[in-house]
């Protein structure tokens, strides 16, 4: 069964909420697939100049993005992953995955990077893979990708494709991926942004790439460094349950968690 898999590049205003998520809703438009995945904070923008202006803009899960998106998914029959400022007992930095049925689920960003320690409240969900009709959707957000461990989290737990929600400032990622993807044999989509945000004296800059990588590591596609995009590819989500490298080696059962113990 082949799934039409699409990753979303954007370029946010920042605190422009609804025309954001239009700007999103327009290029998804231009495509048809079965999975979307959008940029982490793609609604809100990213550079927020103090905690004040996190809680101002963050919402709940099943808020105004939320209920704008499942339109969509309810007119297009299809699902959406999509980071958010999640309003929760904390402010954390999130991604919500939705489909015709609505609201679905929630991951937390575990390893916030600079100045998110002091915006969000690091994840506390762990890493949640989720059933959908066609494959097992695992979630991570942007800076994870450093952390070999939460790919590998998601890929023990059977994910067949990771969602990546990205506001990628490093350039060092879209490389990375092709490694997180090929050492776990899942597909990758990253969703990054592009543009620039100077805030509070803090000048960010975003490199775009956004790309989907399969379990092989072949760059199915990347997008451009500098302009809004979309772009799409037909998987075959079954590739990602492939773990035997040779007749002797199984990706999986072949790891000694006995001796990696500090």
């Amino acid at each position: 069964m082949k799934v039409h898999v699409a990753v979303v590049q954007t370029n946010p205003i920042f605190g422009e909420v609804k025309k954001n998520i239009q700007d999103a809703l327009d290029l998804m438009e231009t495509v048809k697939a079965d999975l979307y995945v959008l940029p982490e904070l793609f609604n809100t923008g990213y550079n927020f100049i103090d905690q004040k202006e996190s809680i101002a803009l963050a919402e709940e899960a099943g808020g105004m993005t939320c209920k704008m998106l499942c339109k969509f998914t309810k007119k297009q029959m299809c699902y959406i992953a999509y980071g958010f400022a999640e309003k929760a007992d904390t402010i954390y930095n999130s991604s919500s995955l939705i489909g015709p049925e609505g609201f679905i689920g929630v991951y937390r960003k575990v390893h916030l990077f600079y100045r998110e320690n002091i915006l969000f409240a690091p994840g506390n969900l762990g890493f949640p893979v989720f059933d959908l009709p066609f494959g097992k959707i695992g979630m991570m957000i942007c800076f994870d990708w450093l952390y070999p461990e939460s790919t590998r989290s998601l890929a023990l737990k059977g994910a067949q494709l990771v969602a990546h929600p990205s506001n990628l400032v490093l350039p060092y990622c879209p490389d990375g991926m092709v490694t997180r993807a090929l050492e776990n044999k899942v597909f990758t989509a990253t969703a990054d942004r592009v543009g620039e945000e100077n805030r509070g004296g803090i000048d960010l800059k975003f490199i775009g790439t956004s790309e989907i990588v399969a379990p092989d590591g072949k760059i199915l596609f990347r997008l451009g460094k500098s302009e809004p995009a979309i772009g799409v590819v037909d998987i075959d989500f079954s590739l990602a349950d492939k773990k035997q490298i040779n007749e002797y080696n199984h990706l999986l059962k072949g790891r000694r968690p006995d001796q990696y113990s500090l």
